[in-house]
């Protein structure tokens, strides 16, 4: 993982940056995070350097290439108390996960907002590159059982079936779009 990211750095240095600053626009500064799949750390480190928050990293493994608050878990049982958090962020994890939706039940005890950051394949176009992502991915890592990829309002029902209110669904456009030309969203729920 670590090598791959190595590959990338710039695409993802850049489309972190983007995220952190929409996750600033909404919380401020200062706030208590839970990178919920954090991956290589860079976003987490981002948050912390860049607008003070405090992050604490959760992944199924060590994948770090930053030095962040982290720990190992189980994928599905988030080891913290209930409102433990202002905000958990999952960026671009839910589609990988053994059990999206109970690790969204997960999310919304230990906070009371969550950020969450999907590809959102709309048309089949976007759906066909969401299968090559889905492929390539088991290819390089083998990780992920299941293709779990949303269309917009397929999220909003899971949303309203976990009774977590969307207070802000917004499109991001990144740099290198036409890399991965699926859209993606940005929800921010509310317990």
């Amino acid at each position: 993982m670590k090598k791959f990211y190595s590959i990338f750095s710039d695409i993802y240095q850049q489309a972190h940056e983007l995220q952190a600053k929409e996750i600033f626009l909404f919380f401020g500064e200062r706030k208590r995070i839970l990178d919920l799949g954090c991956g290589s750390g860079n976003l987490a480190k981002i948050l912390i350097s860049k607008y003070n928050f405090s992050v604490f990293g959760l992944d199924i493994q060590d994948t770090r290439i930053h030095q962040i608050p982290f720990q190992v878990f189980d994928g599905k049982n988030i080891p913290f108390s209930e409102n433990f958090f202002d905000g958990v962020l999952i960026s671009f994890v839910l589609h990988h996960a053994k059990d999206p939706i109970y690790l969204l039940r997960e999310a919304k005890r230990v906070s009371k907002f969550l950020i969450l950051f999907e590809d959102v394949p709309d048309n089949f176009f976007q759906k066909i590159f969401c299968w090559i992502h889905f492929i390539t991915w088991n290819l390089f890592f083998g990780k992920t059982e299941k293709f779990f990829f949303l269309k917009t309002q397929e999220w909003k029902d899971v949303f309203k079936s976990l009774n977590l209110e969307l207070i802000l669904e917004k499109e991001i456009k990144f740099k290198y779009h036409f890399l991965h030309p699926v859209e993606k969203k940005m929800f921010v729920l509310k317990k």
